[in-house]
């Protein structure tokens, strides 16, 4: 150790200030403590780490070691032999992160109001359900204070006792030995889970936890427009408090059944609707599904397959704006008959028939065409 600067196991300048070398302290500490570094020299290296952060950080031992080195400070009777002088404060703060806990740590008080656990509900609806709403009853179970013990986990006219272990504190200290030397920590005791108290008899009811679980049923409004994955916040219908604190709140998670004739895209439904050959040459007035019952709409003389219509404000709500609708959109499909009759068949040959003539007709006033314009 005596050929080792202490600023270069650092990695700071000889002019850094205490701050700057504990902030490389704690980095290097991380880096090479034995729980996180399994090097074989790992043990070592933090030993000289500690060593010269020690030095670096007393104003005494940094003035002999400047001017004189290591062996300047092993004249003046400094042993580094044994476990090494930290502050309180930085070995709390900096190995705490090793070891867990610590002194000065911050501590949750076991005894304050805390509120319950929020639950989530799973739950399925129709798809009409999904675009105009409904109301619906649900069973959940949670958990409620016992209504024998009011929440306390005590039997009525009882009172806790101090924990004979923390005596009251809520804590309980502990050694531990580390390369450094002993390190004391301060953590939350065992037996009273840091609460100070005991219940020496424990509520009949809820066997001292102050809850039970309960199965009930609650009535739900799904509003207009829900789709897949929609939440309804109901409150107050989680899990109960601890200690008097406030319930959580139940989340109804939504999921809308497929429709075997409607799809949806946002607040617009979509469908497919087959026509026939004589309905797209000649036009009709057909009968359309909606979410609202049967509609009619027309179809305009020689319209091709895979046209869509469309039926303004025949779509789902917007949620919030049950006033407002989206459209439905209706894709056209021409059907190609696969059996005729032979009445049909007759029709179909005289229909041939006549596009034949038609298409020669054509072609011969495009040979005349030709003629006058080549």
């Amino acid at each position: 150790m005596a050929n080792k600067d202490y600023y270069e196991i650092l990695g700071v300048s000889k002019d850094a200030p205490k701050d700057e070398v504990k902030s490389a302290f704690r980095k290097k500490a991380r880096e090479l403590h034995p729980d996180v570094n399994k090097a074989p020299d790992a043990e070592e290296r933090f030993k000289e780490l500690g060593q010269a952060y020690e030095v670096l950080m007393d104003d005494e031992k940094r003035s002999l070691y400047d001017r004189y080195g290591a062996d300047g400070l092993k004249n003046a009777g400094y042993d580094f032999n044994g476990p090494f002088d930290f502050g309180f404060g930085d070995l709390s703060e900096i190995l705490s992160s090793f070891f867990g806990g610590g002194f000065g740590a911050g501590r949750q008080d076991p005894n304050a109001p805390r509120r319950g656990s929020d639950l989530r509900l799973d739950f399925q609806i129709e798809f009409e359900e999904a675009v105009f709403g409904i109301e619906r009853d649900i069973e959940i179970n949670h958990m409620e204070t016992c209504d024998r013990c009011s929440g306390k986990g005590m039997e009525p006219g009882t009172n806790p006792v101090t924990c004979p272990t923390c005596r009251g504190s809520g804590q309980v200290q502990q050694t531990t030995q580390t390369i450094l030397g002993h390190f004391t920590q301060v953590g939350t005791c065992p037996r009273c889970k840091g609460t100070g108290r005991m219940i020496s008899n424990p509520c009949n009811k809820c066997r001292g936890e102050g809850r039970v679980g309960v199965s009930k049923i609650i009535n739900i409004k799904i509003p207009p427009g829900v789709d897949n994955g929609t939440k309804l916040r109901v409150s107050g219908e989680g899990d109960s408090g601890k200690n008097g604190g406030s319930a959580g709140d139940l989340y109804v998670v939504l999921f809308v059944k497929p429709h075997k004739v409607f799809k949806r895209d946002g607040v617009n439904i979509y469908l497919e609707k087959e026509i026939t050959f004589s309905q797209a040459a000649l036009g009709d007035t057909i009968d359309v599904d909606t979410v609202d019952g049967k509609r009619q709409i027309k179809i305009q003389p020689g319209i091709q397959t895979a046209t869509v219509l469309s039926i303004k404000g025949a779509g789902v709500p917007y949620l919030n704006i049950p006033s407002r609708r989206g459209d439905q959109f209706i894709k056209l499909n021409i059907v190609t008959p696969t059996h005729l009759n032979e009445e049909e068949k007759k029709l179909f040959r005289h229909l041939a028939e006549i596009e034949k003539q038609k298409s020669q007709k054509e072609s011969l006033l495009d040979k005349v065409k030709g003629a006058f314009t080549s």
